[in-house]
């Protein structure tokens, strides 16, 4: 059988799939579009005037390309400006960039999910993470969406093994919030260290700056805070909030780091541009966000959720359907 049509049967029985369940991607460009309820966009940051400016700035002054890694000659002014303006923010003590929010959660989970170590993870955490949980070489289990009696099962048969609690500060299929309090504490109780992804929550929850610190646990010691750049703060990257050690760590081990051409110096500007505005006008930004999301819970006939994210179901039911494996980008 020729390799090209080796994969023949793969292909088809994926398409066949697709058909079957209505799931069908497109890439098209779309005209005319009057109101875009789709978009990441949550304060409308990325054609914010100075953010703008601070992207033209960096493009004229380094170019398009960091043209290298981080750990080789790709580290910029831009890059230590936005990783300075992104802990302050949050209220962590350092930040480490990575060029998409897709990477910074492979990088993580990959890079302290060494062999004798544990992962345990909501059930509907990000498609990144479910990803990472298979990369690496870590003991993997879910726990029931927001379900802190099953975790705190799984955590009592732990065997001493060094052990992350992965979760969203926001989920982005339901669009509820964690209770990040009681997951700190349940982590320090064992041990353990949290990770929060804040993808969905940076920068829009009322006077905070995000689900860690409207939660009082920014800066524990056993918390690290991943976050997309390209939601609420408008540009793209991603960016991991942590201890020093922990930084120090990823920049010696974490392979989607050291192997990866560093943000473009333009994201880099941008998000230290946004991180800066949000850090002094979140409070009325984010306010603009739940009202219109209030409009359209209302609209809809749907609750309102705990941030951006407005889950509505399409299940035929009325309910939000259940995050799966299908849903997080496995068909």
């Amino acid at each position: 059988m020729s390799p090209v049509r080796s994969f023949d049967s793969l292909l088809l029985q994926a398409q066949k799939t697709r058909i079957r369940r209505g799931h069908h991607r497109s890439t098209q460009v779309l005209q005319s579009i009057w109101c875009d309820l789709a978009s990441n966009d949550y304060l409308g940051l990325s054609r914010d005037r100075r953010v703008l400016d601070a992207g033209h700035k960096a493009l004229d002054e380094h170019g398009t390309s960091a043209r290298a890694s981080r750990v080789v000659s790709g580290t910029l002014p831009v890059h230590t400006d936005a990783e300075h303006s992104l802990a302050d923010l949050t209220q962590m003590p350092s930040g480490l960039l990575f060029s998409s929010g897709y990477m910074e959660n492979l990088a993580v989970i990959a890079a302290l999910g060494r062999a004798g170590t544990r992962i345990l993870l909501d059930a509907h955490v990000h498609a990144s993470l479910h990803d990472a949980a298979k990369l690496c070489a870590a003991d993997v289990e879910f726990f029931e969406h927001q379900n802190l009696d099953h975790l705190r099962e799984l955590l009592r048969h732990g065997d001493g093994k060094p052990t992350l609690i992965v979760v969203e500060g926001v989920y982005s299929v339901l669009g509820d919030a964690a209770d990040l309090a009681n997951l700190q504490m349940l982590a320090r109780q064992y041990e353990a260290w949290l990770v929060a992804d804040e993808s969905h929550s940076l920068g829009i929850l009322d006077k905070e700056c995000g689900a860690c610190s409207q939660a009082g646990i920014s800066g524990a010691d056993n918390l690290i805070i991943t976050s997309s750049l390209g939601k609420a703060l408008g540009p793209a990257g991603g960016v991991v909030l942590c201890p020093e050690t922990v930084r120090d760590y990823l920049i010696n081990t974490s392979r989607p780091f050291i192997f990866d051409t560093a943000l473009s110096p333009v994201n880099a500007a941008a998000a230290a541009a946004s991180a800066r505005i949000v850090g002094t006008e979140g409070e009325r930004l984010s306010q603009q966000v739940f009202e219109s999301a209030q409009c359209i819970s209302v609209a809809l006939g749907t609750s309102q959720s705990a941030g951006a994210v407005q889950s509505v179901g399409i299940d035929g039911t009325g309910n939000s359907s259940e995050a799966t494996e299908e849903n997080c980008g496995y068909l």
